[in-house]
């Protein structure tokens, strides 16, 4: 089974970039749909951005707003989530997540209970103004 491995959270300023990784080990992405979540304490769990195992189909939540980019590299068997235009709103605890493709990429929004999928620890974002 597949368990992802998130990296690349900081303390970045408004406006700024930053690329999220997602590292899958036991298994290989190309078999998974993966998907970006974010958290802020006292909320739940919102969903990001996902793109399925063949890596042809990308979902994003409408706040994203073209702003991120998610992405695989099979060679790497990691995946990225590009944030452009970071806002202090951004500022979360973002989880990578995969999906065997028994879920519809449209579903997964909807899959933060237990049990669906395989979560990391989480990569800390925080966006100051």
């Amino acid at each position: 089974q597949v368990q992802p491995v998130e990296s690349g959270g900081g303390l970045v300023r408004t406006g700024d970039s930053l690329r999220l990784s997602c590292a899958a080990s036991g298994s290989s992405f190309r078999v998974y749909s993966m998907a970006w979540f974010r958290q802020v304490p006292g909320k739940e769990r919102e969903f990001v951005a996902a793109i399925d195992l063949s890596g042809t189909e990308t979902y994003y939540a409408d706040f994203v707003k073209g702003r991120f980019t998610v992405s695989k590299e099979y060679a790497e068997n990691t995946g990225y989530l590009q944030m452009y235009d970071l806002r202090a709103d951004d500022t979360a605890v973002y989880y990578c997540a995969a999906f065997p493709p028994t879920y519809a990429i449209r579903s997964i929004p909807t899959l933060t209970a237990p049990g669906f999928g395989s979560w990391g620890q989480g990569t800390q974002v925080t966006v100051s103004s």
